[in-house]
């Protein structure tokens, strides 16, 4: 029987294939074999490595980089999707982006340990808890100009709710993590829609990179 030159190429490519498919599956044994020993190190070391990353709430606005490169160059990206970019006709639209960018590209991860990241790192693993993400937020809406910016923080017993808010006009813009987008025609109001009262049980706070303040 005479064997053909394609039959030999269809071959070639199959057993490519299969090896590839093969090399990949070991590559993510491998991965997941080599995270798991991550994980045990980091558990182990769990209350040292929390001892040093131990930050005061008072000392939460070095969290907040507008001026960080990767930032800016972030900032820079978005009002590049603008002909002229101008902070008063333009900043709502921008915060939408940036809102966008930060719920699509910044993908949702939580490690077993209290561990801060600052808006560089963030933006380099692309991933970062709901914290992370809220202050990478801010420090893009501040480096879009909005100077006013800031990260809510609304904590009852072992829950927290955060909301980044920019003062644009005579209004409050509101972006909930995992709502989107809203305008409030104040401050009060937009406490009282994410049930920020006063109680026992309730206490909120914000920050950005000037100022810490407690809310309730």
């Amino acid at each position: 029987m005479v064997r053909h030159r394609h039959d030999d190429k269809a071959n070639n490519l199959l057993a490519d294939k299969v090896y590839r498919e093969r090399m990949d599956e070991r590559d993510y044994q491998s991965l997941k074999a080599y995270n798991s020993i991550y994980a045990e190190i980091l558990l182990r070391y769990k209350d040292y490595i929390e001892e040093k990353e131990e930050l005061h709430l008072a000392d939460l606005p070095k969290l907040i980089t507008p001026e960080d490169e990767s930032v800016e160059l972030l900032a820079m990206q978005i009002k590049g999707g603008f002909p002229v970019y101008k902070h008063e006709d333009n900043f709502q639209d921008a915060a939408r982006i940036a809102y966008q960018h930060v719920s699509e590209k910044i993908l949702d991860i939580s490690v077993p340990i209290q561990f801060w990241l600052r808006p560089a790192q963030t933006i380099r693993y692309g991933a970062g808890d709901i914290f992370d993400k809220a202050v990478l937020l801010c420090s893009v809406l501040i480096a879009l100009g909005n100077v006013s910016s800031r990260v809510v923080v609304v904590a009852r017993e072992d829950e927290r709710h955060f909301v980044v808010y920019s003062e644009f006009g005579n209004r409050i813009i509101g972006i909930d993590l995992g709502k989107g987008v809203k305008e409030y025609g104040s401050f009060e109001e937009m406490m009282k829609e994410i049930n920020a009262v006063n109680s026992e049980d309730v206490t909120a706070y914000e920050f950005n990179d000037k100022m810490y303040r407690d809310v309730l």
